[in-house]
């Protein structure tokens, strides 16, 4: 495969500027509710104190360098912040770095926002031509595609009306639309179809799929790491600004989460309640019987100070993206500090093998309090199951997280 994106020691440097200690910006409503002639003391008070005034650099990527194959699909990930949507729009050439370098072949189509590339004025006609003519294509090639464009984005009522005046749900219909339809070698998305509805993101998944299928470069930003997981085959992992990871989709995914258990943190809850919090839970995995779908044991110890009656324990077990495959709730009665050890057991749960997260909610009938997110991790081992189909399935690699269900048929 031939390179068709070439990046080494990219930086990207934003200044930000801090006023002094209380300090604040005159306004034209300042102006009109204390007097122009006040506005204009204000004015050249702060003149004055311009030397008090900051500015902070602050680095939104760091020596960023990695290459792409053409026909590679490439999930771009991270926290808010991390430098995702600063990237993206320096390989658009919507911003310049502050230093580095960058090397595309071909011509690439991005859709990094509602509106990116549209004209407000224009109509969304005008700007299916606007667009293509920006990629470089000729009028009769953008013609052959128009009806597949307007067909695609459901716009054809709208089609004659200045896009100012489009939702933003037409937008990024249009918008991806445009960007997939006039098939640009190099097409960039960040997260932008969150905007659309539940059909519309089914449908640009799909055509995602085809374009893969066409071999043509895709770059994704997404915060859903199932879409990471389906659609790209290589993680950039970004971290203030820096690339804290570079490989196959599934480690990639896992590194990612890891970076955000780094956030979660243990929340009580309790306000009328006695005070309750977890002292200890854990995954005993000696007692587990051999076998597929036997049940998994839990110790969960809590420390108390009074009696605290109708407990409700609810565990949310979720797979390596964060999936959510099994929610498991009991009541207790009562639990008393001198008891405060309960045995808990996941029964039928199906879960082929795997690393598994729990989260754990504890609630009374007055209210929830207490929480925490993957308060334990277990992993269930190809050796506890039985059936040579799913033992198979479980080597498949990054696909072997989730629950299993048998069919079942009637002649």
């Amino acid at each position: 495969m031939s390179r068709v994106i070439h990046v080494e020691g990219l930086s990207k440097k934003f200044a930000l500027h801090h006023l002094a200690a209380g300090e604040n910006y005159s306004t034209f409503r300042d102006a009109l509710t204390t007097g122009l002639s006040k506005a204009s003391k204000n004015l050249l008070h702060r003149q004055k104190d311009q030397d008090k005034e900051t500015n902070e650099e602050f680095w939104a990527l760091q020596d960023i360098g990695f290459a792409i194959q053409n026909g590679e699909k490439v999930g771009i990930i991270g926290r808010n912040g991390a430098g995702k949507s600063t990237l993206l729009k320096i390989l658009s050439r919507i911003i310049e770095p502050t230093r580095g370098e960058i090397r595309i072949r071909g011509r690439v189509a991005s859709l990094l926002e509602v509106g990116t590339g549209f004209h407000p004025e224009l109509t969304g006609r005008e700007n299916i031509y606007f667009n293509g003519a920006i990629l470089g294509m000729t009028k009769s090639e953008i013609q052959s595609r128009f009806d597949d464009i307007v067909e695609f984005a459901e716009v054809e009522k709208f089609l004659d009306t200045p896009v100012k005046h489009y939702s933003s749900g037409m937008y990024v219909r249009l918008g991806f639309a445009v960007a997939a339809h006039l098939e640009p070698e190099i097409l960039i998305l960040d997260e932008v179809l969150a905007v659309g509805d539940a059909r519309f993101q089914k449908k640009c998944l799909g055509k995602l799929q085809d374009i893969g299928r066409d071999g043509r470069t895709i770059l994704l930003v997404s915060h859903n790491m199932s879409s990471i997981l389906q659609f790209t085959n290589r993680i950039l992992l970004l971290n203030r600004g820096k690339i804290a990871f570079d490989g196959d989709s599934s480690t990639g995914v896992s590194e990612y989460l890891k970076l955000n258990d780094e956030s979660n943190s243990t929340r009580n809850l309790a306000t009328n309640v006695p005070w309750i919090g977890i002292k200890e839970i854990s995954f005993n995995q000696a007692a587990m019987d051999k076998g597929f779908n036997k049940a998994i044991p839990f110790i969960l110890e809590l420390e108390l100070q009074n009696d605290v009656h109708d407990l409700t324990v609810t565990f949310g077990i979720t797979n390596s993206i964060d999936a959510r495959l099994i929610t498991a709730k009991t009541q207790i009665p009562c639990i008393s500090p001198e008891t405060s050890k309960i045995m808990l057991e996941l029964p039928n749960h199906r879960l082929l093998p795997g690393t598994y997260f729990v989260n754990i909610n504890l609630s009374t009938p007055k209210e929830r309090i207490f929480f925490t997110e993957k308060a334990i991790s277990f992993e269930l081992i190809a050796d506890n199951i039985d059936d040579p189909l799913l033992l198979a399935h479980a080597t498949k690699g990054k696909d072997r997280h989730g629950a299993y269900c048998p069919l079942e048929w009637h002649s």
